[in-house]
Order: structure tokens, then sequence, then C-alpha cells
């Protein structure tokens, strides 16, 4: 730390209770008074260097050589600066740091000690000195931090513009070339310490990375941090660091920031003195416009965490939109456990539920925008199925928003309109699979059983049967919560993709019988034994495999007559389960041959299935009108 020493004389003051007295000799003649404190001096050594104590004690001065009192109580710095500046008007020894140049440098421009009364005068001195206090990182954190007890002389001297200005240069340059940082506090001894003759002497440790200025500038003040950060970014920092600066300090002064805990208890086990919950609304609602506005450069889950906490403090509704703006342009990098955010409001449902449609309403926004500037061949329909890089964003949040769906279905204050507004926001190609969907449309109804049956089969409406996975059409076939129109359409498909199924294995049989018999012909011109015996054994083996296949694809078929045959003795008779399946008497359900154009299926998904024209689907006997 930078030291500067003054004077040459032995210390010639003592303390008495709340009084300084000189013990030079000669009685004291002037008192002067700053607060509780009181100094009892001789007016020589004083006016001889202060142009404005000066003209106090010649205004105050009897000429009979009697004592008077004078008050300073708006002295800059206080009774601590005017001790140094008394003893350095008497010649005594004093010691000037980056703690104390500050108030002294006020101080002495308000007693007007420049070197009119007297060369070398304190103006000069402690001005040269505060030049080589700013040269290191330390020694101007330190400088920065007393200006705030003499805050608007260090503005008019432009000391706090001069210390911000020398932070922001090295905080952008290589911390080497100014010093080690200052570690918040000075360190303590510890075994890392290097060993001299037995003798610990503490070592500096170097800085790393970007980060090794986050925790100095922490202990400023919220209107000097925030010019610091302003003069950073106008430097050129990059914004990642300025937005990991401003998460390190947000932590440290919003309790609710660090852990899940009520505002009561959030400051239990530290050393902060807890802040109001005013100052803590005013602190958020600053750190918020501190935050660059790029994407990426904070991660979601501090957004979202700030985001409750904003809550929970009643921020501005303004703060509120801001923060659910940037949480929705990077949606896609959220977890599920952050999108649980408690309900502040009076709204029934435990979770926030509008805020995270909000949430996703901003990032459709943003996608939306992004596909209208991004080339049409870039964003096709069938290049975002083919898995590209412009449907990974829209994907991540499809089973996003899916998850929290299933996680917020068994709330029953959940009502339908909102369920089905969340689900109907992801467009259908954003869903490869609709598992998910279907898994939080199953724990929907079983906590909501007393919606009707057409409520039911507006909600399944959500999913697309054709886009369910094996194992999820086997537990939709089965479940007893689902409409029998939706069991019925997974059945079908089920029963269409077993079907070409089945086709693609008959394909490839023929496929291999032509290989087998070509390669067969060839080996009678080439060898009479060899290879005609090789082809005849892959031939072999092939349709082996296609007779596998084939009987389980049968014994499937088969239970899945059996399900259909439970489900129609469920119900009161088979005239009700015809006229709620929309089947006429007319209709020629019965025959064996049906092209799937011909299929009234309710899902707009069979549709796109019509090019299947030789798919042969056979109804099973349960489903024979008679």
């Amino acid at each position: 730390m930078a030291l500067l020493r003054l004077g040459s004389k032995p210390e010639a003051f003592h303390r008495e209770g709340h009084s300084w007295i000189c013990t030079a000799g000669l009685p004291s003649d002037v008192n002067i008074n700053i607060g509780e404190m009181s100094f009892h001096l001789h007016k020589f050594p004083l006016l001889s260097r202060s142009g404005m104590l000066r003209k106090l004690i010649e205004e105050c001065s009897t000429g009979d050589g009697s004592s008077f009192s004078l008050r300073l109580d708006d002295l800059p710095g206080g009774a601590k600066a005017f001790e140094l500046i008394s003893k350095f008007c008497y010649g005594v020894r004093i010691e000037l740091t980056a703690h104390n140049v500050v108030n002294v440098r006020c101080a002495a421009e308000f007693l007007q000690m420049t070197d009119d009364y007297g060369d070398e005068n304190l103006i000069l001195l402690t001005e040269s000195f505060l030049s080589e206090v700013l040269g290191t990182w330390a020694d101007s954190i330190r400088a920065l931090e007393a200006c705030e007890e003499v805050m608007p002389h260090a503005e008019e001297l432009h000391i706090v513009s001069r210390c911000i200005d020398s932070l922001a240069m090295k905080a952008c340059e290589d911390p080497s070339l100014y010093g080690w940082p200052l570690a918040g506090c000075e360190s303590k001894q510890s075994p890392e310490n290097g060993l001299w003759n037995g003798i610990s002497t503490p070592t500096k440790m170097k800085p790393t990375g970007d980060n090794w200025w986050y925790e100095d500038v922490t202990f400023l003040s919220l209107p000097i941090y925030k010019r610091l950060i302003l003069a950073i970014e106008s430097r050129g920092m990059r914004p990642e660091s300025i937005a990991a600066s401003v998460v390190h300090y947000a932590r440290r002064y919003l309790p609710l920031m660090n852990r899940q805990s009520s505002f009561e208890d959030a400051n239990q086990g530290t050393d902060i003195p807890k802040p109001s919950e005013a100052d803590q609304r005013a602190l958020l609602e600053d750190i918020v416009g501190l935050i660059p506005n790029k994407k990426g450069v904070t991660s979601s889950k501090f957004l979202i965490r700030l985001l409750r906490t904003a809550m929970v403090l009643h921020a501005s509704p303004s703060c509120r939109e801001n923060l659910e703006k940037r949480v929705g342009a990077q949606l896609d990098q959220a977890s599920l456990v952050d999108l649980l955010i408690p309900n502040m409001s009076y709204s029934e449902t435990l979770y926030d539920i509008n805020c995270v449609q909000r949430i996703l309403d901003h990032f459709l926004l943003v996608e939306q925008a992004s596909a209208i500037t991004t080339p049409a061949n870039i964003v096709e329909e069938g290049q975002l199925m083919n898995g590209s890089d412009s449907l990974g964003p829209l994907t991540m949040v499809a089973r996003l928003i899916d998850g929290f769906l299933a996680e917020v279905a068994p709330d029953v204050n959940f009502k339908l309109p909102k369920f089905e507004a969340l689900a109907a926001s992801i467009p259908d190609y954003a869903r490869p699979l609709d598992d998910s969907l279907y898994h939080a449309i199953d724990i929907y109804l079983k906590a909501h059983p007393w919606i009707t049956d057409v409520e039911r089969e507006q909600l399944c409406r959500l999913m697309n049967c054709q886009k369910l996975s094996i194992e999820a059409s086997t537990h939709a076939a089965q479940n007893e919560r689902l409409p029998l129109r939706v069991i019925v359409q997974v059945l079908f498909f089920e029963q269409l993709r077993l079907r070409t199924s089945v086709s693609g294995w008959f394909f490839v049989s023929d496929h291999l019988e032509n290989s087998a018999k070509s390669n067969g012909n060839l080996g009678l011109k080439e060898d009479e034994s060899h290879p005609i015996g090789s082809a005849e054994h892959g031939a072999t083996d092939g349709e082996d495999d296609v007779k596998h296949r084939v009987c389980e694809l049968e014994k499937d078929c088969s239970s899945i007559k059996e399900e259909i045959h439970k489900l129609v003795k469920a119900k009161r008779s088979w005239r009700n389960f015809t006229r709620r399946l929309g089947f006429n008497k007319s209709q020629s359900c019965c025959s064996k041959r049906t092209k799937p154009s011909d299929l009234r299926a309710t899902s707009s998904s069979v549709n796109r299935q019509q090019n299947c024209e030789n798919i042969e689907v056979v109804v099973p006997e349960t489903l024979k009108v008679n």
C-alpha cells in the first residue's frame, strides 16, 4: 500500500476524553470544535498554513491575547482529518495512506491550504500523493471507498471520476501491471505464506482468469459501482465479464438470491447487514438495468431467480417485464426446476402459470423474428423435422413446457383453458414425439376426474396419436381415462404401423430371394458347388427371420383385438358404442379391404397417411356391424 510520511517533529499531542491538547509548552489560545471533539491549539501555526483559518482567526481575535473558540462542523473528513492537518501545521510526523488521503485532500481544499500560505503546502503534497495512489489497483479501490465519506467534495475535486477511470483501465488490462487485487480485505496469514529463516512472510496470490476484480468492487456502494461498470463497459469489456460481475454483486447484497428462504431469515449466518426491503427493491431494479441486454451473457437460472426475487420484493412491473423478456429470449437454456416459480399473486394455483405463459410467448416471438430473417431454405418444415440447428431451441422448449405441464397438472386449481393454451402454444413440428404431452394429459385427467367427456376429447386433441411411441401407444390403448374415440385412433395407427412393418419385411424377403437367385445363377457359371450353396443358405435364413417376425406381428394383432373386445364389453350396448364412434349401419365397416383415405379419422394427422393406398387395414371381428 502506498505511504507518504510528512513532518519530522516527535508527537506533541495527547488526547484527554474528547479533547486533543498540544503540549508545546505555551498555553493554547484557540479552541477549534468539530462535532464532539475539541482541539486546543495555537493560532500562529494554523494561520501560517490555512487561508480560511487565518480569516476566521483575524475575525474572532480580540487582540488582548485571550483564547477564543471556532466551530468547523462542515470540515470534510471531520475530526480525524483535522487531527492530521493540525499535526501537519505543527510539523509533527504523520502518515498519509490510500485510506486517509482523500479526506485530507478535501479538508485541505476546504481550509485553503495552498502554496500562498507556505511552501509545499498540504494541497500540493496530497495531490501529488493521490496520483501515486491511483497507480495501483488496490490503492485505487481504497481511495474510491474513502470518497463515499466526503462525496460532494470528492466529486467537486474530480477525485471520484479519477478513481473510476483508473479502475476501469486496470480492469480491462493485465492486472499484473498494476499490482495484485485487493481481494476484499487484508489477507490473513495462512499455511500458503512463504517462510524465510523460520519467519512467515505473506505471499500474494496471482489473479487467475477475467474475474480477478469481481470481489474487490463488491465493497463499493451501488451508485459508485454503477458508474464503475458503465466506465468499464465503455472501454470495451466483454459483456460476459460485466454480467458475471453484476451477478457477483447481486448475490452479495440480495440475500434471497443465495438460497430459497424467506425475507426474514435470508441473512442469518452472514456478516453483511440485512438491508431493508425497500433498499433491496431499489438495488434489484438497478442491477437489472446493469445486466447487458445480450442473449446468453447471463444464465437463465440466475435471471429466473432474479425474477422470483423481484416478485417477492414487489419490484416495479417494468422491471419484472424486462426480466420475463430476458428469460424468454433464452428459454431453451432453462431447466424445469427453474420454471417452477411460486405464485405470489392471489391466484389459487401453486405455481405462476401466467408468468410461464408470458415467458413462452416472448420466446416464440424471438423465434418467429429469427425465422423471418433466416433464408427460407433453412427453416423449411422438412429440414426442421430432420433435426436442423433451427429446431434445436424450439424442441428443447417443447420438452421443457411438456415437463412443466406434467409437473403442474396435479394442481386441482389448474384450469383447463390455461393447460390448453400453454400446450397449444408449441407448434406441432417442434415435438418429434408426443409422449411427454400425453404423459401431461394423462396426469391432468387423473387429477381432474370431474371434467366432462367433451372437455376430455377437446384436451386429447392437443396430442397427435400418430406421433406416440410404441410404449406410449400400449399405455394409451389400456388407459380408461381416455375417450374411446382416442383409444380407437391409437389402435388404428398401431395397426397401420404393423401393416407397414409387415410390408417392409416382405419387401426385404423378396429382395433377398431375388439376390439369392442372381447369385446362384452366377455361381453356376463360375463354380458348380460353393456359391450356390451360400446363396441358398442366405435365402433360407432370410425367410426364417421374416416368418418369425410375421408370427410376432400376428400376436400383436391378436392382443389388439382382445383390447378392443374388452372396451366393447364395458359399454351398455353396441348401439351406444357405434354412435359414439360416429359409425352408421350404412357404412361398409365390415369390408375386409379398405383404403386409409376412406376411413373417417378424427385426427388431422391421418390425412397425411393418404398416400399409403395399397396398405390393407383389417377391421377386427369385434368391430363388424351385425
